[in-house]
């Protein structure tokens, strides 16, 4: 995590999140609980990214390491952690997650 934010400044911050699934073969194999859970995951990070939070999220298939990824846009990084404690996914203790500060390039 980040010690250098500011949150003085007013431009908004980037952060990446990574969430780790239980295994590697989650994607294929979810159980109907499991599935249950991330779809209120997917649907918590959509309303995330119509509020203009969440940049880009989705799953990233790598066969050795599989994970999540976000690109979140916050006004601090005090955010972060809440964002993440209100997943569906992290609550249901899924998809560990953790998060670094990112100096994003965005088009404006």
């Amino acid at each position: 995590m980040s010690q250098n934010i500011s949150s003085n400044n007013t431009e908004k911050i980037h952060f990446m999140l990574r969430s780790t699934p239980p295994r590697t073969t989650f994607h294929q194999d979810m159980t109907e609980d499991e599935r249950s859970i991330m779809l209120e995951h997917i649907s918590y990070w959509m309303d995330k990214q119509n509020q203009g939070i969440a940049l880009v999220f989705g799953p990233v298939l790598n066969p050795s390491a599989p994970h999540g990824l976000a690109i979140i846009e916050v006004e601090n990084e005090d955010q972060v952690p809440k964002l993440i404690a209100e997943d569906p996914a992290v609550i249901a203790g899924l998809m560990p997650t953790e998060f670094y500060p990112m100096k994003a390039i965005i088009k404006k």
